[in-house]
């Protein structure tokens, strides 16, 4: 994992990206630039490890079907990546498991 300073309050599971430098922050939409998972809870100044890769636990920004693709959205989380609309830049990795709802966890396969 590597560390950055939190721009901002960022929640374990939370996506982030990179906003200056060794500084990471919320994703606010689709965003293609993804650094990785936060790691822990953190304050803004704290540092926080960033997991990227394998299986990750993410929190949804909707409902989210087993096998889904998948990209960022606001708050930091992830919601349903949709082929031939959006753009393959955007696509961070697969749902392996379901939720009915915002703000539950997911397990994510992290795109290689």
């Amino acid at each position: 994992a590597a560390t950055y300073t939190a721009g901002a309050a960022i929640t374990g599971g939370q996506v982030v990206y990179l906003s200056a430098a060794n500084t990471c922050l919320l994703t606010a939409a689709a965003h293609a630039n993804v650094l990785g998972v936060a790691s822990r809870d953190v304050a803004t100044g704290e540092l926080v490890a960033v997991y990227r890769g394998g299986v990750q636990r993410v929190i949804s920004g909707a409902a989210i079907a087993v096998g889904d693709p998948l990209k960022t959205a606001a708050a930091g989380r992830v919601v349903p990546f949709v082929p031939g609309t959006d753009s393959h830049t955007l696509h961070l990795g697969w749902a392996l498991t379901a939720v009915g709802a915002a703000a539950a966890s997911v397990d994510m396969q992290w795109v290689s």
